[in-house]
């Protein structure tokens, strides 16, 4: 992959749970993350991807309970994507506290700390807002990478857990899409029949107490995304469709991924 080529596809889903998935591996730990970044990292030395703590600074606290914010990004050797990295981590900071204005990450922890100290404001017993963020690359086709934000807020007494992907690619394109903006539309039924066959044949291996509390369909808009050397593939956590559920791996052939991709989309990736 060459310099010149760094896409951003952005696939925005509110409620997601994916690992990292790389082949037809996935629900790694955190260590085992740790190590895939660093073994992806030598697949793209140009970007050079170095986990570090983001650069951002915190008030002095002079309240009894201080307000508790971890970011940790990944740095790499090109200013553009270190400030691309930046702005989304701003962004979902922001969505936090319904915010959606164009700040620098600095400016949208200063909102979010200011948030914070008026909750505390109103109530003694009100405790300081929670951020914990995590930038990492989750996988690699190509010249496509997959970066993950993974957040674990709290706020206001809500307890807010989330992951966002974005696919990086041709940078000069600088266009963020979602998911329904990469599959082509008159294949989204197609798809959607895929992905319930699929969830069929995986419940009906589930218990008879899943069986009946599990929904009649899933939302694939929502799952956790990947990719291997097949195709793409969708992913659900344990317990994430319905309570004691086993986890659940969709995977899509070469065909099928080709049929549902916008050709351009697949030649640049498969």
């Amino acid at each position: 992959m060459q310099n010149q080529k760094i896409i951003m596809l952005i696939l925005c889903m509110s409620s997601l749970g994916l690992v990292a998935c790389d082949s037809k591996k996935v629900d790694q730990t955190a260590a085992s993350d740790s190590s895939a970044i660093e073994a992806k990292a030598e697949v793209l030395p140009y970007l050079n991807l170095q986990p570090v703590k983001a650069d951002y600074a915190l008030p002095f606290c002079e309240k009894k309970n201080c307000i508790e914010i971890d970011i940790q990004t990944l740095k790499t050797q090109d200013p553009w994507m270190n400030q691309w990295i930046a702005a989304n981590q701003s962004s979902i900071i922001q969505r936090q506290i319904d915010l959606k204005q164009n700040m620098t990450l600095q400016q949208a922890i200063n909102a979010y700390v200011k948030k914070s100290d008026a909750w505390q404001d109103d109530f003694s017993q009100n405790k300081a807002y929670e951020l914990h963020m995590q930038t990492r690359m989750a996988s690699q086709r190509n010249q496509y990478v997959l970066l993950q934000i993974s957040v674990h807020s709290l706020q206001a007494g809500v307890s807010v857990k989330e992951r966002q992907y974005f696919f990086v690619g041709d940078r000069k394109l600088k266009k963020s899409l979602s998911i329904l903006d990469v599959i082509q539309a008159d294949k989204q039924n197609q798809m959607n029949i895929w992905v319930q066959k699929k969830y069929q044949a995986w419940l009906d291996q589930q218990t008879q107490d899943v069986k009946s509390t599990a929904p009649k369909k899933i939302f694939w808009g929502q799952a956790d995304w990947f990719f291997d050397g097949e195709g793409i593939g969708l992913h659900y956590r344990a317990s994430e469709i319905v309570q004691d559920g086993a986890q659940l791996d969709i995977y899509f052939t070469k065909q099928q991924t080709q049929q549902i991709l916008k050709p351009e989309i697949y030649q640049q990736m498969f």
